[in-house]
């Protein structure tokens, strides 16, 4: 496998790295001191604007979207640095537009849906979410339960969806309902695009997470929308909602990396100067073997990350090995940031630093996007084949 990055895509990777330094870390206390009062993660309203403004400025924009809505177009494999160094900050942040949803939308949208959702999206005039989880149905999109029932020349949506990220602030959300019950996931599964405000969708009040994150949920009763805010083809909403899973793998999974090199970087930093019995961290074998296994196991994670971002930018089915992204890279970062904060001590697990951030993050990667134990399962089934299967 070539590892080596075309220029350009490397300083682009500086770039994002030194962005993320000078506006992201610098604004890394406030965001600590309102988690630890109750308010969250998300930057204030103006600091978010700052940071896009300045984003737009160095061409921090649209990178990996289609040049036909404005995008650079950058192929997977150039994304993955940046997103890399956007995990190292516990500020939460994506580079803008956060692309995953705006991918889905770009693959099946009609010219009508093109114009009046995806090209607002591309220019960030736009926010959007995303409604696939039920209370009874997570990761088997055979229990969903939410309906969309064609009457005449609209759509009726009935059903509740939940652990929605953005549903309060989406100007519309993508709503994943079945218009099938004999097909399921193969053929079953529609897409919709739901206006905020349509009558019938409601969003709960906010419900607080791990990490100073908030989710909410939606009931959605006889919630009538147009026809024509069927998202691609009727039954075929599993495939480009795939699509955006994957892509969002792909980001978790460097996210993962940018989270273990600088819990790293804050270990060995510490190991240098803290003495204990008058030794040396840095002198002790369990803090040295820890240092060791962490540099060793951020590198195969790495290789991990950009192999698969190569077979996606060379069209190949990535399937298994996204699953064992989504295992092994959050299991082995949540590994080395645990171990920071023992290197650390009490300081490791205070409030005033990021560790206790990365670790809640890490938690939720872990659950996010399909648990651990669904992608293992998914890598055995691939291995195993039928056998693996419950019919056999």
């Amino acid at each position: 496998m070539d590892v080596e990055l075309e220029l350009e895509h490397r300083m682009l990777a500086d770039l994002v790295r030194r962005f993320v330094e000078e506006e992201l870390i610098p604004r890394e206390p406030s965001v600590l001191r309102r988690e630890s009062e109750g308010r969250g993660i998300a930057l204030e309203a103006e600091d978010l604007a700052a940071v896009n403004a300045r984003a737009r400025e160095l061409g921090l924009w649209g990178l990996d979207i289609p040049a036909e809505f404005g995008g650079a177009d950058l192929p997977a494999v150039a994304m993955i640095g940046p997103f890399e160094a956007v995990g190292r900050t516990i500020v939460h942040y994506a580079i803008p537009p956060d692309s995953p949803n705006l991918h889905m939308l770009a693959a099946v949208a009609n010219e009508e849906q093109r114009r009046r959702y995806v090209e607002p999206h591309a220019r960030g005039e736009t926010i959007s979410a995303i409604a696939i989880s039920e209370p009874g149905a997570g990761s088997d999109p055979a229990a969903m339960t939410t309906r969309a029932v064609r009457d005449g020349g609209d759509w009726v949506l009935n059903g509740r969806k939940i652990w929605i990220s953005k549903a309060a602030e989406a100007d519309f959300t993508i709503v994943m309902a079945v218009t099938d019950r004999t097909k399921g996931a193969r053929g079953g599964i529609s897409a919709f695009l739901v206006d905020r405000g349509t009558p019938g969708f409601h969003v709960s009040p906010p419900v607080p997470m791990l990490g100073g994150r908030f989710t909410h949920e939606i009931a959605l009763e006889d919630c009538r929308i147009p026809a024509r805010c069927l998202l691609g083809e009727e039954g075929k909403g599993f495939a480009p909602m795939q699509k955006r899973l994957s892509i969002r793998r792909l980001q978790m999974g460097a996210w993962c990396v940018g989270m273990a090199e600088r819990a790293l970087e804050i270990m060995t930093g510490h190991a240098r100067q803290r003495s204990t019995f008058g030794t040396l961290l840095a002198r002790r074998q369990a803090v040295q073997w820890w240092i060791a296994d962490a540099a060793t196991k951020i590198h195969a994670s790495r290789l991990m990350v950009y192999d698969a971002a190569r077979k996606v930018d060379r069209g190949q089915d990535v399937r298994t090995e996204l699953s064992m992204i989504k295992v092994f890279v959050p299991e082995m970062a949540s590994e080395v940031v645990d171990h920071a904060m023992q290197t650390l001590g009490a300081q490791g697990v205070s409030k005033e630093m990021p560790l206790h951030l990365m670790a809640a993050k890490l938690r939720w990667i872990r659950i996010g996007e399909g648990p651990s134990e669904i992608h293992r399962w998914v890598v055995a089934r691939g291995l195993l084949g039928e056998a693996a299967s419950e019919r056999g």
